[in-house]
């Protein structure tokens, strides 16, 4: 027995397909219009394409960002005397001398 697809490839109509026919029909005239297998590759890559150009948009968000922050504390601390620390030790201190008391 063929798969039903290589019966459609042949030409040979099934015989429900045959009933439905209205009466009258030449069957040597009847043309088959499968529809092709879905194809996921475009779907896939434009999800790709998406993903990728969101990332390198956060990533030149972000780096514009600290350039503009750098240059405002660099301007700053030039013009006005103002300097930025960052004392990340501090919080760790603090609770080793409270441990202490």
């Amino acid at each position: 027995m063929r798969p039903p697809e290589d019966q459609l490839r042949a030409g040979h109509l099934p015989a429900d397909w045959v009933r439905q026919m209205p009466p009258g029909t030449d069957l040597r005239k009847v043309v088959i219009v499968q529809e092709a297998p879905r194809n996921y590759t475009g779907p896939i890559a434009l999800t790709l394409v998406i993903t990728a150009g969101s990332v390198l948009v956060l990533l030149v968000v972000i780096l514009t960002v600290q350039a503009i922050a750098a240059s405002v504390v660099a301007i700053l601390s030039a013009t006005c005397g103002i300097g930025v620390t960052l004392n990340r030790a501090t919080r760790n201190a603090k609770s080793k001398r409270s441990l202490r008391k």
